[in-house]
């Protein structure tokens, strides 16, 4: 059963206990003022559990930070009803669109009753420039998974909560994000602390972000062609059937073409 786990004072992560596609983790850092929540889960049945396990830290959730707009990331976004919410402006400009409700169904069936009936809070703050949301937590704008991507630094625990840039464990998805941005990004993240808190797996250190760039790299190498991906680490990874939608991306955006792969206009059930 998913809970907090304490990773320094006033430092939490909140780790899903699957590697499920739709199971992802969240953050959490208490200040005086109040509570930081880094991410809202996918559903609002699991953002519901998250708040809940909050209250007992005796204060208010404040403050939410997406680090995506991908539904991971905020689809539990209505549990928190008194949060002011942060993110980028593409972040923003996403959440300000209905949810795609059949979409979502079809990418994560095992959630799909949960998705009913859904709606996703807007952003109250865009984060433009790196910036304290609290006493102790910064929000700084990256990009990679998206082209505006947040993570999440708490200094004085030399931690990053790097949600939708950091999956650990498991493949990720970068139908609309640039495997080379998000290689050379992930350099500012290490930079920024050496426990890395991700949204998908469990917490690592910069051997694993190595590892992640290096699969990213992977993919740009393959020119299109997945069976190019040479053996590695993300031998073992979850959910490897995703290594024809990121290289391909790669290779259309190589060829200057930023148009969705069509591998993944595929998997949402969108003729072509």
């Amino acid at each position: 059963m998913a809970g907090f786990t304490e990773l320094a004072d006033g430092v939490h992560v909140w780790l899903a206990d699957s590697t499920k596609r739709g199971y992802t983790n969240s953050g959490c850092v208490i200040d005086d003022d109040g509570i930081t929540i880094v991410d809202a889960q996918t559903t609002p049945a699991q953002s519901a559990a998250v708040v809940a396990a909050a209250e007992s830290f005796g204060r208010p959730v404040k403050r939410v930070v997406l680090t995506s707009s991908h539904i991971e990331f905020v689809g539990g976004s209505s549990s928190f009803t008194m949060a002011a919410f942060y993110g980028s402006a593409q972040i923003s400009a996403h959440l300000d669109q209905p949810p795609n409700v059949p979409i979502y169904q079809r990418l994560l069936p095992d959630l799909a009753d949960e998705f009913i009936d859904l709606t996703t809070k807007p952003v109250s703050h865009t984060v433009d420039e790196g910036a304290y949301v609290s006493g102790t937590a910064i929000a700084v704008p990256t990009e990679g998974e998206l082209g505006q991507n947040l993570v999440v630094q708490v200094p004085h625990a030399n931690v990053v909560f790097a949600g939708a840039m950091a999956p650990f464990g498991v493949t990720p998805n970068v139908f609309d994000g640039d495997p080379a941005k998000w290689a050379v990004a992930l350099d500012q993240v290490m930079a920024w602390g050496t426990t890395i808190v991700p949204g998908h797996g469990r917490v690592g250190n910069h051997d694993d972000v190595v590892a992640l760039q290096a699969y990213l790299w992977a993919c740009v190498e393959a020119e299109g062609d997945p069976s190019k991906i040479p053996a590695g680490p993300w031998d073992t990874w979850s959910h490897r059937d995703l290594d024809i939608i990121n290289v391909e991306r790669a290779h259309m955006l190589a060829n200057g073409d930023p148009s969705p792969p069509p591998s993944m206009l595929a998997a949402m059930g969108i003729e072509l």
